[in-house]
């Protein structure tokens, strides 16, 4: 844990005090404008998946580029993104490739089933996507020659203080498990309930499921603190770690407030370990334990 303050501490210390509350604000008014009048749930739910593909990437494309305007504008030549044309397309192809993972895909179903065929359409979405997420970054990884390891996949790391964070996270979601909007939200296994009425044992098929929507956060970790920061970090340097931490926040618009909100300073936290490690192994150990554990607590409260 010293080791992760220190990294925390040293972060502070290099970073303008103006860029980081600048982006705190900005983000700040997108969170308010969402849960107030909603910008995500009309964009999700268009009956038209090319339209909310086009919206998606049309929002993720200026909440990144706005937060890389905070970090840059005004440093009189002090601060600069190396190789800018470079930079842009990986600008665009950020926000497209996130844009993809956040519509539906409509899996078709062979058995005729219309009930099974929505099960195997919600659960098959996480390893597809994944699969799709990793093809494109392992093409990229492979013409890029700044990297020698993919998007940060290396064991160089202690588990104890990732394993410490994990336990300070248990009573902390205990609380939050108290809540109605997280009751509301979780566990995700709600989405498949309907298949106890079509299976004598159904708990294979929950598990299933499960092991699929822990595929999601190893896209998550794979595209924010992997392709976003390990990325990044070679044409903006420290300066990419707020812009990942205002998009990591945007995607958490449909859940509970409080893990929205939670989500900036996560991501942030995430962002300066995968920074300063070079490592998303950590990252993604934390990330799904409290995916996990949130599972879990929604399970019980419910």
């Amino acid at each position: 844990m010293i080791i992760f303050y220190r990294y925390l501490k040293g972060y502070f210390r290099t970073i303008t005090p103006k860029k980081f509350l600048l982006t705190v604000l900005f983000t700040a008014v997108l969170v308010f404008i969402n849960y107030k009048w909603g910008i995500e749930y009309p964009i999700k739910e268009n009956h038209h998946w090319p339209v909310s593909l086009i919206l998606f990437f049309l929002f993720y494309l200026f909440v990144f580029g706005a937060a890389y305007f905070i970090q840059f504008a005004g440093n009189n030549n002090r601060e600069h993104i190396t190789n800018k044309k470079t930079f842009f397309w990986w600008l665009l192809l950020a926000a497209f490739l996130f844009s993809l993972k956040m519509i539906h895909w409509q899996i078709p179903y062979v058995d005729g089933s219309k009930s099974w065929g929505k099960y195997w359409s919600i659960t098959l979405q996480w390893p597809m996507k994944l699969l799709l997420l990793a093809v494109v970054l392992f093409f990229i990884w492979k013409m890029d020659r700044h990297q020698k390891i993919f998007w940060g996949f290396s064991k160089n790391f202690d588990t104890k203080p990732y394993l410490l964070i994990l336990l300070c996270m248990v009573p902390l979601i205990v609380i939050a498990s108290t809540q109605t909007d997280f009751q509301q939200a979780y566990p995700k296994l709600k989405m498949v309930s309907f298949i106890d009425h079509y299976t004598n044992t159904s708990w294979p098929w929950k598990f299933i499921f499960e092991i699929c929507y822990g595929l999601d956060f190893i896209s998550i970790e794979l595209f924010f603190r992997g392709f976003l920061i390990i990325g990044l970090m070679r044409f903006a340097g420290i300066n990419s770690i707020l812009p990942m931490a205002a998009f990591y926040c945007t995607i958490h618009f449909g859940k509970p407030l409080g893990e929205c909100i939670s989500s900036f300073f996560g991501g942030l936290a995430l962002g300066v370990i995968a920074y300063r490690t070079k490592s998303i192994v950590g990252g993604l150990m934390v990330h799904l334990g409290i995916a996990y554990l949130m599972e879990t607590a929604g399970f019980i409260s419910n």
